[in-house]
């Protein structure tokens, strides 16, 4: 449900997208200078969208860790926490004797 929600919000942010080029495309056609702001019509489906897309993408990726360390390390070892992968260390002159 959430993917069909992020989809309809993405079609949303790019038809406000397309209606803010139209709107500038119209003022140059009548020849009005461009005030800096868009209708007020195409900002709310703007951020209405934005925000919709960002509600439904977190619900998409909700699997989210605990901020407080214990709480996913209260289960495990030492032993299991400071063994590190990352600093084995196989290039050593051990290997040349």
């Amino acid at each position: 449900m959430w993917k069909a929600v992020i989809f309809v919000s993405i079609v949303s942010l790019l038809h406000s997208t397309f209606s803010a080029t139209q709107y500038r495309s119209y003022l140059r056609l009548v020849e009005q200078p461009f005030a800096g702001v868009l209708p007020l019509d195409i900002l709310l489906q703007a951020l209405l969208s934005l925000l919709l897309a960002l509600v439904a993408i977190v619900n998409v990726c909700a699997n989210f860790k605990e901020i407080r360390a214990l709480d996913d390390l209260k289960y495990k070892s030492v032993e299991t926490i400071s063994n590190r992968a990352s600093f084995y260390c196989f290039n050593h002159r051990g290997r040349l004797l």
